[in-house]
């Protein structure tokens, strides 16, 4: 027998079939655009997902047949924080604003003005990557739509939707919104009540191992499987991956390296920090939370300077990256890598990214090693905060797409000076911990589904690079102090 889980990702929807130890059988994805259409914007429509989930479901179908008729449930694993209005027929009102989407920023004020205890029920900072603010938005710009609003669905819940026909979030993924409690795990009438909103419009709330519904029969005839399978609670892309990799217990955790970078450590009980943009989210797991710290653009960097110097691909380009000796990698020009604002530490979504201390040398290659320095670098101040906020972390699975980067994950262990190791499946690590919540739906245990994959390689910090990579760390930082201003706050 095996599960599936669906992880609903920014730039593709991944899916994996898991069997009864936890172990992936398969996966397939489909692609996904984000579109901009205004700075400062990021949208998706709804319909897309279902077809990029039709697409994938087809080809891992057609490749697996066996382990596809072998499916018994299914999990669910996607972006956070994203906006699906619908109306009361359940019809969708407008593209979804994404996590990515910084529009928000007057907003967010607005509703530290009228909730100012928000940080301490939230566990978080208001920002512009949450969902309340960015209904606050539209109840001022797009009133006309605000009024239709039925009800508000994250990503991965509105897929929840179409699969099953009922309204359900989980905790991990509702904890992201801003209306949550997050210590309580419950919708707070305060929260809501400070964005505008209503208990009425907010889905059901489950732990990520209940059963939130069955496969209705549009969907199982969608997607060749039997009708009332069914479809547990899952997870936020976060906590899902820490499900997939067996960061189930207080102190475990991963670096994630996709669109966004993520540093992620379970804890046991509700451990907010708000002041250092650090984030505090209920884990999919009943009993325990995480904190978090998170920039906005990782991989994201990378796909970003590959197309600027028309690079032929990122392995190329990091190919050349790796080619430069140290002493051309300590004079290559610094990043910031705000491309999208950035949330841990600085709470600033007018960042911009920044190129400084180029010259004739400067080439592609030194471009790249500045952009993946860069993200090192701003993992290393997300790191730093965590540890400010009283969180020990001493080793790290390395998952996402820029894992599968040897030269950048020694990277990182040198920077962040811990150790880091990659580990079979962690790429697909969303999709196999939504398969896994689904066998915790079906009452097999977290002993038997979530035990932490083989490990790939193992990222020792070197002592010899320290140095040199400390200097150029306090040199990023000054750098940003100096910049912050010269911005525009428009």
């Amino acid at each position: 027998m095996n599960t599936l889980g669906i992880d609903l990702g920014t730039s593709e929807l991944k899916l994996a079939l898991v069997d009864a130890t936890g172990a992936l059988v398969a996966s397939a994805g489909a692609p996904l655009a984000v579109s901009r259409p205004h700075p400062h914007w990021a949208e998706q429509h709804p319909h897309d997902w279902w077809n990029a989930l039709a697409v994938a479901a087809q080809a891992l179908r057609s490749r697996h047949p066996d382990a596809w008729d072998a499916v018994r449930a299914i999990g669910l694993s996607g972006q956070m924080h994203g906006a699906v209005l619908v109306d009361e027929e359940r019809r969708v009102l407008r593209p979804a604003i994404l996590w990515s989407d910084t529009r928000s920023s007057a907003q967010c004020e607005e509703l530290m003005r009228r909730l100012p205890s928000l940080p301490q029920i939230a566990g978080n900072l208001a920002m512009p990557g949450f969902t309340a603010p960015k209904l606050l938005w539209v109840a001022q710009h797009e009133p006309a739509i605000f009024r239709r609003i039925g009800q508000v669905l994250l990503p991965k819940d509105w897929l929840r939707w179409r699969l099953t026909a009922t309204a359900v979030s989980d905790m991990s993924d509702a904890a992201g919104t801003l209306w949550l409690d997050v210590g309580r795990r419950a919708w707070s009438p305060q929260l809501l009540q400070a964005g505008g909103m209503t208990l009425a419009q907010m889905p059901a709330v489950v732990e990520g191992s209940d059963v939130s519904g069955h496969l209705q029969r549009d969907a199982a005839v969608a997607l060749g499987l039997p009708e009332g399978l069914p479809v547990a609670g899952g997870g936020g892309d976060n906590a899902a991956s820490a499900v997939g990799i067996g960061a189930t217990q207080p102190g475990q955790g991963f670096l994630s390296l996709g669109t966004s970078g993520v540093l992620f450590v379970v804890t046991d009980r509700y451990r907010p920090n708000p002041a250092s943009a650090v984030h505090a989210f209920c884990h999919a797991l009943p009993g325990r939370w995480h904190q978090m710290s998170v920039m906005l653009s990782a991989a994201n960097g990378l796909q970003w300077i590959t197309r600027l110097t028309g690079s032929d691909s990122e392995a190329a380009l990091l190919e050349r990256v790796e080619a430069l000796t140290d002493a051309q990698r300590d004079r290559a020009p610094l990043f910031l890598p705000y491309l999208s604002g950035e949330r841990t530490p600085h709470n600033d979504p007018h960042a911009t990214g920044v190129f400084f201390g180029m010259d004739n040398e400067t080439d592609a290659a030194r471009l790249g090693h500045g952009v993946i320095e860069g993200v090192a670098f701003g993992l290393a101040d997300g790191l730093q905060a965590l540890r400010d906020a009283g969180t020990e972390v001493h080793r790290l699975t390395l998952v996402g797409g820029g894992a599968r980067s040897a030269h950048w994950a020694q990277l990182l262990a040198d920077t962040l000076d811990i150790e880091l190791m990659t580990a079979d499946g962690a790429e697909a690590g969303g999709a196999i911990g939504a398969g896994r919540l689904a066998w915790l739906a079906l009452g097999r245990s977290e002993a038997e589904v979530c035990r932490p994959p083989a490990a790939r390689a193992l990222f020792q910090p070197r002592a010899e690079r320290r140095a040199a990579s400390a200097g150029r760390l306090e040199r990023f930082r000054e750098l940003y102090r100096r910049t912050r201003d010269l911005v525009s706050r428009d």
